[in-house]
């Protein structure tokens, strides 16, 4: 972008610098610190000039927004044209109270809804299941067939809303009651829009919520892809998960490479399944953390754009430029909330939200004060929809694309990252692939060290949490009107469930899981059984049961 003599000068202009103008003040006044960082660690310089960006070619590493290879954005108009779908992750306890909750959304001007499962349904289990005592309704909506699917979304028009749902093992069970209730509203599967999570491989290594081995479960996964691009055309088939593995203690660095690394493990097994990557690739996602260090997150996304662009054109050889774009959902930091003085998570929250913004995110949740403590109020949600609502319309950050793009220092770590990321990758490569590292434990022993690493940090002082381990109040007022979620919850549950199997068709049930259980043991696609079992009332745990006959259940090796 410079010429080399500009850059000469440039350097020979900031040595001067440093041994006159700056050596004065620093022999005066010392910098707080000897060494600054990002807060992934990442060396901060005292000042960028054009110098730290020399061998960054606006064409060839940044380009117009909505062109290859999409660093400044995926759309050319970006918030001018309309701002991010704003969603709230929301869902707790029964169908009905999440359905309230989901509408107060809708009418506070929240443009998408984003379910939360609770524990029993994201692993598979009923609610009058044994292992689900105690935990039915707790961290999110409990779900056990399309009866519950349908009260969930009674009154809410399918074929309006853009629906999100955090659902990994068994995310084509609850797609196939979505699609069922959809029909019963008289909406096709082709009017739908929205987002299964559907990433398996970063439970294995941050969350645990797995039912079945990884084979079988790349299986469910090219399934979908397979079956939503001939008849869910606008249905994001899965939303490939930085979010979590961030929130287990990775660096920005690293949950750009896992990510990419799971993105690119799910590509190579849809093309060995037969998939036409050019129809399918255009419909994959991605959900990213936004963490604290403003404009490392900025960085971290606009280098994460660049890097699937590049791999799926070079590695993949795709054509289609949908097949480039990076889509991304973003959720601000959970595991940076604190207990102590939870009206400070109001500001840490706005930061986060407004680097997902600058960095181009297409749809985000703010997370609430309250959830280090509790599932969040209705106040608490409110503020933090409120949050999205004041960056977007007060703010002035939309109404530019790509507002902090040629900034040195942004683009310098924009490409540090890329950089470090791909040898990431590279590293994985040569382990196998993604799933080959995880049964290694290659990412989750990285995983482990990062989040080590950063809790010294805070224990020893040197990385300041403010009210934990700096500026603590010496007597906390406890927080007020915390959400609890009734265990009332389970036994209603378990009613319902006990009346539904009275009230279904036996015949019916049995023959729809018998067709899926044959259905899993050939190689044909999982999907079509799955709906018919969930239109007859099977319920999850039952769907989940067949398929645990069929494929097993994962046990993990312990890591170290």
């Amino acid at each position: 972008m410079f010429a080399k003599e500009q850059v000469d000068s440039i350097r020979e202009k900031k040595r001067k610098w440093e041994e006159t103008t700056l050596k004065k003040v620093l022999d005066r006044f010392p910098e707080r610190s000897q060494e600054f960082g990002t807060l992934s660690d990442l060396p901060v310089e005292r000042v960028y000039t054009p110098a730290d960006v020399a061998d960054l070619g606006y064409e060839r590493d940044l380009g117009m927004p909505g062109e290859y290879p999409y660093t400044r954005g995926i759309q050319p108009t970006m918030y001018r044209g309309r701002f991010w779908t704003m969603r709230q992750y929301a869902g707790f306890g029964t169908a009905e109270e999440s359905n309230k909750r989901y509408k107060y959304l809708l009418e506070q001007g929240q443009t998408g809804l984003s379910v939360a499962f609770d524990l029993p349904t994201q692993i598979g289990l009923d609610s009058d299941h044994s292992l689900a005592e105690g935990e039915v309704g707790k961290v999110g909506v409990a779900i056990d067939s399309l009866e519950d699917m349908e009260t969930l979304f009674a009154g809410i028009p399918l074929d309006k809303v853009s629906t999100s749902m955090t659902i990994n093992a068994p995310a084509a069970v609850l797609l196939a009651m979505y699609i069922a209730v959809a029909e019963k509203q008289g909406v096709a599967p082709g009017k739908l829009a929205g987002t299964i999570q559907n990433d398996i491989l970063k439970e294995y290594v941050a969350r645990g919520t797995y039912i079945f081995p990884p084979q079988p479960s790349m299986r469910l996964i090219t399934d979908t892809f397979a079956y939503c691009s001939t008849n869910l055309p606008n249905w994001n088939t899965i939303s490939i998960s930085g979010y979590h593995i961030r929130e287990a203690g990775c660096t920005a660095v690293q949950e750009v490479a896992f990510t990419l690394a799971d993105g690119i493990a799910y590509v190579d097994a849809a093309v060995k399944a037969g998939l036409d990557i050019d129809k399918f690739a255009p419909r994959l996602s991605f959900f990213f953390n936004a963490h604290m260090d403003l404009l490392e997150e900025v960085a971290k996304f606009r280098a994460a754009r660049r890097l699937w662009a590049r791999i799926m054109k070079e590695r993949f050889g795709a054509k289609n430029p949908k097949s480039f774009m990076l889509r991304f959902h973003t959720q601000t930091a959970g595991c940076a909330l604190t207990a102590q003085q939870p009206d400070n998570n109001v500001v840490r929250v706005t930061l986060q939200a407004l680097a997902a913004v600058l960095g181009g995110t297409q749809s985000l949740h703010t997370n609430s004060r309250d959830e280090a403590l509790a599932l969040p109020s209705e106040d608490s949600v409110r503020i933090a929809l409120r949050t999205q609502q004041i960056i977007a319309h007060e703010s002035g950050v939309a109404n530019t694309v790509d507002p902090l793009a040629g900034s040195y220092y942004v683009e310098n770590l924009t490409a540090h990252i890329e950089k470090k990321a791909m040898e990431y990758i590279e590293k994985i490569d040569a382990l196998g692939g993604a799933v080959k590292a995880i049964e290694q434990g290659f990412i989750q022993r990285e995983i482990q060290e990062s989040a080590y690493e950063y809790q010294k940090s805070v224990e020893s002082g040197k990385r300041i949490v403010v009210g934990v381990n700096k500026y603590q109040l010496e007597a906390e007022e406890a927080p007020k009107d915390l959400l609890k979620v009734d265990p009332a919850v389970g036994r209603y549950q378990k009613e319902k469930l006990s009346r539904l199997r009275a009230t279904r068709d036996p015949g019916a049930v049995e023959l729809a899981l018998k067709r899926l259980k044959e259905t899993a043991q050939s190689d044909a696609n999982l999907l079509p059984p799955i709906i018919e079992a969930a239109k007859v009332y099977a319920t999850l745990g039952e769907i989940c049961g067949v398929l645990r006959e069929v494929f097993g259940e994962y046990e993990t090796s312990v890591i170290f």
